[in-house]
């Protein structure tokens, strides 16, 4: 089954056709292979990150608080443990243990 293609057109600095006529050279391509490979990396390379450290924060939030934990009332604590550690940090940290 034939591949429908669409000429386009791009401006591209001169250290980048460089690279892309050598990776065209290396790989026993064409350049306009070459850049469709180098997109679909690109993308995937993208999704991997959507599913990365953001995800797991989402996944921990939503896990938190499918369990009922008030998160208001943690933070309001997190931030009184925080002010009273600046006030007066526990002795062993005073003395620089």
């Amino acid at each position: 089954m034939a591949t429908t293609t669409i000429k386009s057109t791009y401006s591209l600095d001169v250290e980048t056709v460089r690279t892309l006529e050598e990776l065209a050279s290396r790989w026993n391509t064409s350049k306009s292979e070459v850049v469709r490979r180098a997109i679909k990396a690109a993308a995937a390379r993208d999704e991997s990150v959507a599913d990365g450290p953001l995800a797991a924060l989402r996944q921990l939030q939503d896990s938190v608080r499918s369990r009922g934990v008030d998160l208001d009332q943690w933070v309001r604590e997190v931030q009184a443990e925080r002010r009273a550690w600046t006030i007066s940090p526990p002795a062993h940290e005073a003395r620089g243990e």
